[in-house]
């Protein structure tokens, strides 16, 4: 079996201690990391985090031959809160269904899924396919429904006083701790509602008060629904419904249409499925909070051992010029993959403890990620690159299982923004500008390039403002062009007069910048000076002016190349 990594990331340190806990714990058996996803609505990408943190962790457990299990629970037997905003197919008529299961409310009007919980996990789902992440997928509505845990929920009725006396231990900081923190998630909001009034419980059985389980109606389906008593040895609970007025006295022994609040539901399942290693985000985290909470109450109660659980951190967004209405004003993983290739999304993931913060950009601050990336993969394949850089990258393009698709001929990101930006994704021409690249090893389908040419133009087409796109002038700008000193005129003449032999990118590179320095009598080659520098700014963005009339662009070259030596004679007055 393979030692532990050499590696120097943060992804092999906690390998290495949950491998270590695992063998403590439960000796022979696979580890055991997990994750947990509410399907209330478009899972975004600050949700990814709670599964990319423990998907590195597995992925290296794998790589060294241990067996190991990723769970992820789908948190889709929680209660519907409310009618979000901005979803598509859905209206206020919605609101009838708050307080049932996920699973019991329909999907907005239109979707191809049975219910609701099932419609925003689908897109979730094709993400992490495409990301690579091997999980096991569990429902809780199944496990609730089947009866699964019915020998864990009856252990924590028949233990509710000492429950009430932990949650009652973190009660008085209930206050302090509001001011001090964040809104609540949708989880902590749950187990508020779950503990927050509850009385206290002598632990006979018999007295009225707090009880950790949330019967659904059995009329309405809701959790509106108030237990009145319970009796340890019958296990027969009664409960009235404050929406309907619906009351019934049932076997919890034989009863399926419930749920433990969710500061107990957790705990239950680390002790229940064995979990070595689960993350969880800053409101889970801080004093009272569901995990500080569960891990008291899993040792205490189920006798279980609280995992190995690394806080993450915020992720950020930049960007966002468009959004589809079906997403609810949320970036998702969906969202950030049409823009980008699987792999980088992955190494933003990977290349951040999961305490610190980062931000994925859908704005221009893309270009300069993938800048970062294709560097990173050139150090890769020089040898240059540091250990640490060197984990993340392999984390991001492979898998234990192998290599993540890619592009064959990743040209840069920002170029094929360009020309995509130009061409308006028209093939004949976009593969004629590519081709004009490098005429030494052209591209000859566009194939070469995809996926990351696709993913530059939905960047394009979806993220970049109408008024910041590149539109070409139809005809020459006469006007301007008759404005002109006879220094303005003559750098004109020796861009135009150098085309020829300058047709690629990085001959129309050397060109650009090259006119300039010939005009203040420098060798081609010359170091900018802040006065050369200057100058060959007032030339760029006379060239932008005459050619999208406006003062900035894409890259020159890119876009010489994309308009064509024929066009660019006419518009710049040849």
């Amino acid at each position: 079996m393979a030692q532990s990594s050499t590696e120097t990331d943060w992804v092999s340190r906690f390998a290495d201690e949950v491998i270590a806990e695992s063998e403590r714990r439960a000796p022979g058996k696979p580890v055991v990391v997990a994750s947990g996803l509410s399907p209330s609505g478009p899972i975004h990408l600050g949700n990814l985090r709670e599964v990319m943190t423990p998907h590195l962790v597995a992925d290296e457990i794998r790589r060294r031959g241990h067996e190991v299990r990723h769970l992820i629970s789908w948190d889709d037997y929680d209660r519907y809160r409310k009618v979000p905003n901005g979803i598509e197919g859905i209206d206020a008529s919605w609101a009838e269904h708050i307080g049932k299961p996920l699973t019991s409310v329909p999907a907005p009007a239109g979707s191809p899924h049975p219910n609701w919980a099932e419609h925003f996990k689908a897109a979730m789902v094709e993400s992490l396919a495409e990301l690579g992440v091997e999980y096991d997928p569990i429902s809780q509505t199944e496990q609730y429904t089947a009866g699964t845990y019915r020998e864990q929920i009856l252990h924590a009725m028949k233990h509710r006083g000492a429950i009430d006396g932990i949650l009652d231990q973190y009660r008085t900081k209930k206050a302090a701790k509001k001011q001090s923190q964040k809104p609540l998630d949708e989880a902590e909001l749950e187990a508020e509602e779950g503990s927050g009034a509850a009385a206290e419980d002598d632990g006979s059985g018999g007295a009225s008060g707090y009880f950790p389980y949330k019967p659904y109606c059995g009329q309405c389906e809701k959790d509106l629904t108030t237990v009145t008593s319970y009796d340890d040895e019958t296990t027969e609970l009664a409960y009235t419904c404050t929406n309907c007025g619906f009351a019934e006295t049932v076997k919890l022994s034989e009863f399926n249409r419930g749920k433990l609040v969710w500061k107990v539901d957790w705990p239950m399942r680390w002790a229940y499925e064995g979990v070595i290693f689960e993350p969880s985000g800053v409101d889970h985290s801080s004093p009272g909070s569901s995990f500080v909470v569960g891990g008291q109450i899993v040792r205490e109660i189920f006798d279980g051992v609280q995992p190995i659980g690394p806080m993450y951190a915020f992720v950020g967004i930049s960007g966002m010029a468009k959004m589809s209405s079906s997403r609810g004003g949320v970036p998702t993983a969906a969202d950030a993959l049409k823009i980008m290739e699987a792999p980088l999304l992955r190494w933003l993931y990977a290349r951040r403890k999961p305490n610190q913060s980062f931000k994925i950009a859908f704005d221009q601050e893309i270009q300069r990620l993938y800048d970062e990336w294709d560097k990173l993969e050139a150090k890769v394949a020089d040898g240059t690159v540091l250990p640490a850089d060197a984990a993340a990258h392999t984390r991001a393009a492979r898998t234990a299982a192998g290599e993540l698709p890619r592009t064959p001929r990743p040209l840069p990101y920002r170029t094929l923004a360009s020309v995509m930006d130009i061409t308006a994704g028209h093939d004949e021409q976009t593969l004629r500008i590519l081709t004009e690249l490098d005429p030494e090893n052209p591209v000859t389908s566009l194939d070469e390039v995809r996926p990351r040419l696709d993913r530059a133009e939905n960047w394009i087409t979806n993220q970049v403002p109408a008024d910041q796109r590149t539109i070409v002038r139809d005809e020459p700008d006469t006007e301007l062009l008759g404005t002109l000193d006879d220094e303005g005129r003559e750098s004109l003449r020796l861009l135009l007069e150098g085309l020829d032999t300058h047709w690629s990118l990085d001959g129309l590179t050397t060109l650009v910048y090259g006119v300039p320095k010939i005009q203040a009598g420098l060798d081609p080659e010359a170091k900018p000076t802040p006065e050369l520098k200057l100058a060959q700014r007032a030339f760029f963005a006379l060239l932008y002016k005459l050619l999208v009339s406006r003062e900035t662009g894409p890259r020159l070259p890119t876009l010489l190349l994309a308009v064509g030596a024929e066009r660019v004679r006419k518009l710049l007055g040849a």
